[in-house]
């Protein structure tokens, strides 16, 4: 949270020069400075509009080689710094525009050849912002109305095949999945709008499939439709999920990029399920890029009403405590006016197995789980996968052990595996 004029940002710093120095160079890169002195960057302007070195704090000092490749004095050896560094800047010359923070806080700084490693940790935004941006729509009490999901996590799935199933071939995945009693389905990240299964007719399949359900129990199945493409095709895609009845859009915010985002925020009637597809790529190295602290702030304050996490035990290369960090960071409050809460989506691997884990780590109902293979592929069929994993969380919200839930349920116990 913060209430000032200045834009904070944190930083872990590896460099092979003096860190002041590294950090000086760092802030006047990023505002008013350049390599060398030019006319009219007068004592008076820096002031006005310079970045600030708030704090540096060694973390350690070796002897070795720079964690990321680069044009150094030397191939051998050398003394590295690793400090926490904190810069400052004056909203008056920044603005209020996600896009132009991005470029001031996460720019040309990481390229800099003072720089052998630079992740940013986390940003503090004046109030501003807050004033400028909608934040989430829906967030999590809009997510429950729509889904009717009062208490405990939306049980979902993403359909898999990921790709390769016809708009017929999906549809009748989702029958049995609302059969079941699913409470969320989505698509891959990797389907969108092909020919083997275009856009307009999946829309139309599922939905006469949900719409034709939801009449008969008084329930609604949530369905993330990608919509990920250009600007006039995503406006064009909400507009076809509006008038189907769809209850929620799934995008890419990689993909889409932040101005888009923001373009598709100003016109969305749906909460928008935010897939963070190609995160490895800004995290993957613990010496560059950025951690997910800093990073969903920037999504919440757009607009993204959900966000993925990853999994518990998942197939990817976070730990479970990097995970659990990020989806409490959704749960957490940005602004005491606009807390701007999403739900976090626990994906990658999920199954009845993680239930307990996911929810003492997390302390908190307010989530999604999506198990594709989890409840796809349970011996008797989706609809006991999604009876199966609903129970597995009735047993760790209640404390129960999952292999005393499993001798009541016989979905339960094969979907853990657990012999009679």
């Amino acid at each position: 949270m913060r209430h000032s004029n200045r834009i904070e940002a944190d930083y872990i710093l590896e460099t092979h020069i003096a860190p002041e120095k590294a950090a000086q160079i760092i802030a006047g890169e990023q505002s008013s400075g350049t390599f060398v002195a030019v006319p009219g960057e007068t004592p008076e302007l820096k002031a006005l509009a310079a970045a600030e070195v708030v704090s540096l704090e060694t973390i350690d000092t070796y002897t070795g080689r720079p964690a990321l490749e680069g044009r150094y004095p030397t191939d051998g050896a050398m003394l590295i710094h690793r400090v926490k560094m904190t810069l400052s800047w004056p909203l008056a010359t920044v603005g209020t525009s996600l896009p132009n923070l991005l470029a001031t806080v996460a720019g040309n700084l990481f390229e800099l050849a003072c720089v052998s490693g630079l992740r940013i940790t986390d940003i503090r935004l004046p109030v501003a912002f807050f004033d400028k941006y909608k934040g989430p729509a829906f967030g999590i009490a809009g997510t429950r109305e729509l889904s009717g999901v009062a208490t405990g996590p939306l049980v979902g799935t993403i359909i898999k095949p990921s790709v390769g199933l016809t708009p017929e071939q999906t549809a009748s995945a989702v029958s049995e999945l609302v059969t079941g009693g699913i409470d969320f389905i989505k698509d891959d990240e990797l389907q969108s709008d092909s020919d083997v299964c275009p856009f307009d007719q999946r829309v139309e399949q599922v939905m006469r499939v949900i719409n034709e359900s939801a009449d008969r129990t008084g329930r609604k199945a949530m369905y993330a439709f990608n919509l990920t493409g250009e600007l006039d095709e995503m406006r064009w895609r909400h507009d076809k999920l509006v008038s189907a009845g769809a209850t929620c859009l799934m995008v890419s915010l990689n993909s889409v990029g932040l101005a888009a985002f923001l373009e598709l925020r100003s016109f969305s009637q749906l909460p928008i399920h935010a897939h963070r597809n190609g995160w490895g790529y800004l995290t993957r190295h613990r010496s560059l890029g950025w951690s997910y602290v800093a990073w969903q702030k920037i999504w919440r304050l757009a607009g993204a009403d959900h966000m993925h996490v990853n999994g518990i035990d998942n197939k990817f290369s976070e730990d479970n405590e990097t995970v659990l960090q990020a989806a409490r960071e959704c749960l957490t409050p940005m602004s005491e006016d606009k807390p701007c809460l999403v739900m976090p989506v626990f994906s990658s691997g999920q199954s009845v197995l993680q239930a307990d884990s996911t929810y003492s780590g997390l302390k908190s109902d307010d989530l999604i789980v999506t198990a594709g293979g989890g409840i796809m592929a349970h011996p008797k069929g989706p609809a006991a996968g999604v009876q199966a994993l609903r129970e597995a969380w009735q047993a760790a919200m209640a404390g129960e052990a999952l292999s005393s839930a499993a001798e009541r349920s016989e979905n339960l116990r094969l979907a853990a595996g657990i012999r009679a």
